[in-house]
C-alpha cells in the first residue's frame, strides 16, 4: 500500500508544470474568480507548500516526535511576491523535491511510515498521512488551476 502511494507522489511530480504549459505571465496573474488566488499563486503555493512537506517527512522519519510547525499560506502568498517568480522554476523545483523525495521514501520501511511528528495545529500525525495528505494537496488544487484556464479561455 505503502509503495503504491509513493509511485503516485513521485509519478505526479510533473503535473504542476503541465498545468501551466502555454500560459502567459498575464494568464498567470488573471484573477478569472474574484477573491481566489492566481495560477501563480497556486503554483508557488504548492512549491512551498511541497518544500516544508518534504521536511516535515524527512523529520518524522529521522527524529522522535518532532514538532512539526503550521504556517500561514495566505500570508506566504501575500508577502513573497509570489507574482513576480518565476513559475516554470518553482514548477522544475517541484518536480525535483517529490523526486528526490520519494527517493527516501521507497528506502523506508513500513514501519518508518508509523513513525510520528506532532503538528502544532493539528496534532499527531505519521509519515503515511503526510505522504497522502501531500499527494492529494497537489491534485486538490490542479482542479482549480484547470477550473481558471478554462474561465481564461485555455482549457489543457
Amino acid at each position: 500500500m505503502h509503495r503504491q502511494l509513493i509511485e503516485r507522489y513521485a509519478a505526479e511530480a510533473d503535473d504542476l508544470g503541465k498545468s501551466i504549459a502555454g500560459l502567459s505571465q498575464d494568464d498567470l496573474n488573471a484573477f478569472p474568480v474574484p477573491g481566489t488566488w492566481s495560477i501563480q499563486q497556486i503554483v508557488l503555493h504548492m512549491l512551498d507548500s511541497d518544500l516544508i512537506a518534504a521536511d516535515r517527512m524527512k523529520r518524522v522519519i529521522a527524529e522522535d516526535n518532532p514538532l512539526l510547525l503550521g504556517y500561514d499560506e495566505s500570508k506566504f502568498a501575500q508577502r513573497l511576491h509570489c507574482d513576480k517568480l518565476d513559475p516554470h522554476l518553482a514548477c522544475e523545483v517541484f518536480a525535483k523535491n517529490r523526486r528526490l523525495m520519494a527517493e527516501i521514501l521507497h528506502r523506508c520501511s513500513d514501519a518508518d511510515f508509523q513513525r510520528t511528528g506532532i503538528h502544532s495545529e493539528r496534532g499527531k500525525i505519521t509519515l503515511l498521512d503526510l505522504v497522502n495528505t501531500y499527494t492529494q494537496h497537489l491534485q486538490h488544487h490542479l482542479k482549480f488551476v484547470r477550473e481558471k484556464r478554462k474561465l481564461l479561455g485555455k482549457p489543457a
